[in-house]
């Protein structure tokens, strides 16, 4: 999951670096951006990234890279994250 927050100002140029972005590879499955304004905080975007879990380095270099298209846009800040599904996590600690 990778969420992008930016102010109102770097809309236009948010703009411009997304329509620059390749699409993502075949074994990636992209949910997004989803794209909704926080009051005091300016816009904020999530997207989902799914994958095979085989696949995890790869994604994960290819998600991170696709944010690295951003840098240098004024106040923007991402964060990539990996998330679990609740019966992964659960198979981490030898509950499931």
């Amino acid at each position: 999951m990778a969420t992008m927050s930016f102010p109102p100002a770097s809309a236009k140029e948010v703009g411009k670096c997304f329509r620059e972005l390749s699409p993502v590879p075949d074994y990636i499955t992209m949910k997004g951006p989803y794209i909704n304004g926080v009051k005091g905080e300016g816009i904020q975007t999530t997207s989902m990234f799914e994958f095979d879990r085989s696949k995890m380095a790869e994604a994960f270099e290819h998600v991170s890279n696709r944010y690295v298209t951003y840098h240098g846009v004024t106040g923007l800040t991402y964060t990539v994250n990996v998330c679990l599904e609740a019966q992964e996590a659960l198979k981490m600690i030898g509950l499931a």
